[in-house]
């Protein structure tokens, strides 16, 4: 299972990468865009994906994860359940979230330094 803390230590190293907190939510940004976003709880995390491709994606495996709110459809994002995940799924999602938020040569530097 995959908790917050397993994120934080990811997220937290990126560059670029900062986190906040927001109405009692935990948050990681690049400048103001959120690429990863936690329930109050912890238990669940939206996280930046392909509008296009996340019907698919829920479809595919609903017991892991699910749409966003409606008011936030217009956004690209889609929600996981953390207790449904390992560390290794998790570090795709993180990554591939951060790396469509920051410029290009940042995400290619840091796939040279520490792999992708």
């Amino acid at each position: 299972m995959v908790t917050i803390e397993d994120v934080r230590a990811l997220a937290s190293t990126l560059p670029r990468s900062d986190e906040v907190l927001v109405r009692d939510r935990v948050k990681f940004r690049v400048g103001q865009i959120v690429f990863l976003a936690f329930s109050r709880d912890e238990t669940e995390m939206g996280f930046g994906f392909p509008k296009e491709e996340r019907e698919a994606l829920v479809a595919a495996e609903p017991e892991k994860f699910f749409m966003p709110r409606p008011s936030d459809m217009r956004f690209h994002w889609v929600e996981v359940r953390l207790a449904a995940i390992d560390l290794m799924e998790m570090r795709e999602l993180v990554l591939d979230a951060w790396r469509m938020v920051v410029p290009k040569r940042v995400a290619a530097e840091y796939d040279r330094e520490v792999g992708p």
